[in-house]
């Protein structure tokens, strides 16, 4: 007995990429309902079931907070809307090929045209289609059609439009565009039957017409499958359905040399694998099939034509999951959203728009299932690394985002390629913090463009531009400076005698002295790290490349201070500071004092100052002289006392002589 499998057989596109999305989806550990079985498929539907994959008929069984998948076969416009209105997330597993076919029936709609649909009327595929017509028309086979058209003759010069479930049988396909075709004077008709479904069923008809028997693997629910069992039994005497291996134990083989193996579109490889695994234990097979696994097989009839072609498309849909893409063929061209661009980020939505023309580059074809995988971001990238590499070549810098850190360093992104950053060449001192860098924008050096390795690398510096930069900026600064030249600096450290200060590139040193008028016993009384100051330059050593800076300011003198504001006459509120045999000093601002003589502190002879004042006690003072020469201040309060007896006196007398 000899055993041929089919070239095409099992899941096509739309089933296997509907199929990864909940895997994915679930994956993520998220609480994942599909609107209806995700394929029809028991087995695929049980196991999805195992991983807590729930299965909901409407939208009002779906609970609150889940994540839903529309399957393969799509929905209608109010399915959509009563999801978001359910504020739902949804991950759309409509197959491109159903996804192009709502397109086509929307457009007619807007045109004034009549929508009709060739397939099974309680199909899913078909009844989301007619969710997005006005009044559908659905028709199972050829005549129908025909008696429709002729039930009136105004119909057949009606603006039609006529499309094909996916999964519908070629021939009779045929037969209703020939009816059409003959009947119609204005019936625009789309061949949406997927070209997956066309080979899988031409691979059936000629494997079937060469067999003594077909064996069709699928699930009985499955439209495709049942299509798939007719047309073999219209080219072999006999045909098998069985859900699975252990449905091959009702079947009797008695007398038959050659069997074919085929499958429907959602029927999982595991489930043909063990058919044919099933039939090579009954009987001898054919060597060359049994010898090749079925994904081996699969792989066979994936013929990649032209990848790494750069074509151009016009932009039809745009998904959750990807961008369809019209390439002017019958092939479905769709990009998946992580490649649409190299930032993470970006949602497809905000770069792109349905009519937009863009240039892609062909990731896979798929001429089997009539698809192509295509990447935007792959093109980018492409360009990215011709710019890197030129980069590195002439040593130019480009800026980068950090956005990770590891322990040998950073990892930054630039237009979308990662390049890592060595602790070494960060720039950050050795045991500091690299976590600090991560989110900032740096300017850094390519060292390294090695796309030969697996996934490409790059290697980047943020230390060699630091340095550039910084060795050009001294070069400017010791071009240009000469004494009383003023600086915006940065303290970068301190010590017991003064501060260090980067003028732009070049570290300065302000000397304890020089940071205030007042006495400070340390640099950290004034400034700190970090802090933006002006200085200016008191001092050059260009041979030792030492500059001495200044920071306290004429404008910061307490005596110019004082003199602007006060005068011999005026009086000041101070605070007693210090305590002398002969006197006691009085803070009249920060940094300025003056002495109160022991003379002056009363109207009355005092044995020593700590018999009327105190240290902290604030009190109101006059200034009797100001000694500019040794910038020294004389203050009374005897004064103000005596003026106030003074003032006091002819009131007094006044009420004498009125008394008298």
């Amino acid at each position: 007995m000899q055993i041929t499998l089919s070239e095409t057989a099992g899941f096509c596109f739309g089933v296997r990429r509907a199929v990864e999305l909940v895997e994915r989806t679930a994956g993520a550990g998220e609480r994942v309902v599909t609107l209806g079985p995700i394929v029809h498929n028991r087995h695929v539907v049980e196991r999805f079931a195992h991983l807590g994959v729930r299965e909901a008929a409407e939208v009002e069984e779906i609970p609150d907070g889940a994540t839903v998948i529309i399957r393969a076969h799509g929905v209608g416009r109010a399915v959509y809307e009563a999801l978001q209105a359910r504020g739902l997330r949804v991950v759309d597993a409509t197959c491109p090929f159903v996804e192009r076919i709502h397109q086509l029936v929307r457009k007619a709609g807007t045109e004034g045209r009549k929508q009709m649909i060739f397939g099974s009327r309680t199909h899913p595929e078909v009844v989301g289609i007619s969710g997005w017509c006005d009044e559908p028309l659905v028709v199972e086979t050829p005549k129908e059609l025909e008696t429709w058209l002729l039930a009136e003759p105004k119909r057949r010069e009606m603006p039609l439009i006529l499309v094909a479930q996916t999964t519908s049988n070629q021939n009779l396909w045929k037969k209703v565009c020939k009816i059409a075709n003959s009947l119609c004077t204005n019936c625009k008709i789309f061949d949406t039957i997927c070209e997956a479904t066309e080979n899988r069923q031409t691979a059936a008809a000629a494997l079937a017409a060469k067999s003594d028997a077909m064996v069709v693997v699928g699930d009985r629910t499955s439209s495709n499958t049942r299509q798939l069992a007719a047309i073999c039994a219209a080219h072999c005497p006999r045909v098998f359905a069985v859900d699975n291996a252990a449905e091959l134990a009702d079947c009797d083989f008695s007398g038959i040399h050659t069997i074919g193996i085929t499958a429907g579109a959602s029927t999982p490889a595991w489930i043909i694998k063990e058919v044919n695994q099933t039939m090579d234990e009954k009987k001898t097979v054919d060597t060359a099939a049994t010898e090749e696994s079925f994904e081996a097989l699969l792989d066979a009839s994936i013929k990649t034509l032209n990848t790494g072609d750069t074509v151009t498309g016009t932009v039809v849909a745009i998904g959750t999951t990807e961008v369809q893409v019209d390439l002017g063929t019958k092939h479905a061209g769709y990009i998946p959203c992580d490649e649409v661009s190299a930032d993470p980020n970006v949602k497809p939505e905000e770069v792109l728009h349905v009519g937009d023309e863009i240039k892609v580059f062909v990731v896979r074809v798929n001429d089997q299932e009539g698809t192509v995988q295509l990447s935007r971001k792959k093109l980018d990238g492409m360009r990215v690394w011709d710019e890197l590499q030129e980069a590195a070549d002439n040593k130019t810098p480009v800026e980068a985002k950090i956005t990770e850190t590891n322990k040998g360093g950073l990892v930054a992104n630039v237009k979308g390629v990662r390049v890592f950053i060595p602790a070494s060449a960060s720039g950050i001192a050795r045991g500091g913090d690299l976590e600090a860098l991560k989110g900032q924008t740096v300017r850094i050096r390519i060292t390294e463009v090695n796309r030969e390795r697996r996934g490409g690398r790059v290697v980047g510096s943020i230390r060699a531009v630091a340095s550039e930069e910084r060795k050009a900026a001294q070069e400017k600064i010791w071009s240009e400076i000469e004494i009383g030249k003023k600086y915006t600096g940065v303290v970068k450290s301190l010590t017991s005698y003064g501060a260090f200060v980067d003028i732009g590139g070049v570290d300065g040193m302000v000397h304890v002295s020089e940071l205030s008028w007042r006495r400070i016993k340390n640099p950290a009384e004034v400034v700190k790290v970090g802090d933006t100051i002006e200085v200016f330059v008191i001092g050059l050593d260009p041979e030792k490349h030492k500059i001495s800076l200044g920071y306290k300011t004429a404008e910061m003198n307490p005596w110019n201070q004082f003199t602007a504001q006060f005068q011999v006459g005026d009086v000041a509120k101070v605070k007693i500071v210090k305590m002398m045999t002969f006197g006691a000093f009085a803070e009249i601002i920060p940094g300025v004092d003056g002495l109160i003589h022991i003379s002056q502190i009363a109207d009355r002879r005092i044995a020593k100052p700590e018999d009327v004042l105190t240290v902290g006690q604030e009190v109101d003072a006059k200034i009797i002289d100001i000694d500019a020469e040794n910038k020294r201040i004389s203050l009374s309060i005897r004064a103000l006392l005596v003026s106030s007896e003074e003032t006091d006196a002819p009131a007094d007398e006044a009420e004498a002589v009125e008394a008298q």
